[in-house]
């Protein structure tokens, strides 16, 4: 079974990469009404874009990520992709078949444009000012990029948690351009308890001294200790009960309880960790904007709540996956999707994974997992020519 295993997640490395940029001066209007005359966004791709421009898979990245999806920057080779035990050579997403692209999504803080980058109106930082973008924007915004590389149709769009959504929504208001959509760890809209979480993260940020209204550009500083409650907060959310008690139990750093406020067991120094981690590069503005987008994503709001209505424009055969543990979304948000496809007599396969990670499942190495996304996309080649 071992080698069975070992076969499934095995591999190679996409290798050094370079992430790229893309101007687009046409006005973008965003779902708020606001507009940007003009924006750039950060990618990268893996892989040869085949001759009938047929290949082409986009991933989509979910909260804290970015384009940097496989491989390592050559003067930094410790900085590897988040998603790159699933993308490269011989990976269940193989880039020896597929022409991969990632893309750092509008309001990020890796290159597209967002609340760092200058604001044209007043030559300063947009900060506090950069309007609130929406999973729809997205899209529409990712679409220019499919333009510019060439591609008109996307075999494939792909992404778990928030990049799932983005999936999902791709094949809504673009249902002719994409061949399939990978959703994985999903949910058609956050439960009141997932809003909460995100909203006691942003205050966490907008109450911290040194948030300044969004404009803490100006004075130098970072809101860092909201950034790092944020965070910590996010964290619980994305791993199970029985992860965490496995991996920290109630273990004492110090043997016997301190009874001080000082870090006494091993998940509040593991927790403090990644928050202080999280504060160092990840942007303030851009976390407040990313939770509103994920609050505010719910396709079916304009059809009476009816999720078959929404997704009724969809094309695309849909591989669903969710994981028995992970809380955040549950298996049951994702059924919900899978319905409203099989209501429009969609072709969906839906996979439900046993499996101990909580909602940080789908970046897990797991070989049911694995395989099944290789098998998927190895389906996807024998439905026409690869080259």
């Amino acid at each position: 079974m071992a080698a069975k295993n070992d076969q499934v997640l095995s591999g190679g490395s996409v290798g050094a990469v370079l992430a790229q940029r893309a101007r687009f001066d046409v006005p973008l209007r965003l779902q708020s009404g606001a507009e940007l005359p003009s924006f750039e966004l950060a990618y990268e791709t893996y892989g040869r874009l085949n001759p009938a421009r047929s290949n082409a898979v986009l991933v989509c990245h979910a909260l804290n990520a970015s384009h940097h999806i496989a491989g390592h920057y050559a003067d930094d080779p410790e900085n590897v992709g988040w998603w790159d035990n699933m993308v490269g050579p011989g990976k269940p997403l193989d880039t020896e078949r597929f022409f991969v692209v990632g893309v750092n999504n509008l309001g990020g803080c890796h290159g597209s444009t967002g609340p760092m980058s200058i604001n044209p109106a007043t030559g300063k930082p947009w900060g506090g000012d950069f309007p609130v973008v929406t999973v729809e924007d997205w899209v529409a915004a990712q679409a220019r990029l499919a333009d510019f590389l060439g591609v008109q149709r996307f075999a494939a769009v792909m992404g778990g948690s928030l990049g799932a959504m983005q999936a999902l929504q791709w094949t809504i208001s673009f249902p002719e351009r994409v061949g399939h959509a990978l959703v994985i760890a999903a949910t058609p809209k956050l439960s009141a308890q997932n809003i909460a979480f995100n909203e006691v993260a942003r205050q966490a940020i907008t109450t911290d001294p040194d948030f300044h209204g969004g404009h803490y550009y100006e004075h130098g500083v970072v809101p860092r200790r909201g950034l790092r409650v944020a965070r910590m907060i996010g964290h619980i959310t994305y791993l199970s009960d029985d992860v965490m008690m496995e991996k920290f139990g109630r273990e004492l750093r110090r043997g016997t309880p301190g009874f001080d406020f000082n870090i006494d067991f091993e998940i509040e120094s593991y927790l403090r960790y990644q928050g202080d981690k999280f504060s160092t590069y990840f942007d303030a503005n851009t976390y407040l904007r990313i939770t509103k987008a994920l609050d505010y994503f719910d396709p079916a709001a304009a059809h009476g709540g009816d999720l078959s209505m929404a997704l009724a424009p969809a094309r695309a055969r849909f591989l669903v996956v969710s994981f028995t543990s992970d809380w955040r979304f549950t298996p049951a948000r994702s059924r919900e999707i899978v319905k409203a496809l099989l209501d429009n007599r969609r072709d969906v396969s839906y996979l439900e994974i046993d499996a101990p990670h909580g909602h940080d499942a789908f970046l897990m190495d797991d070989a049911r997992y694995f395989a099944a996304v290789r098998a998927w996309f190895g389906n996807m080649l024998l439905e026409g020519p690869e080259q």
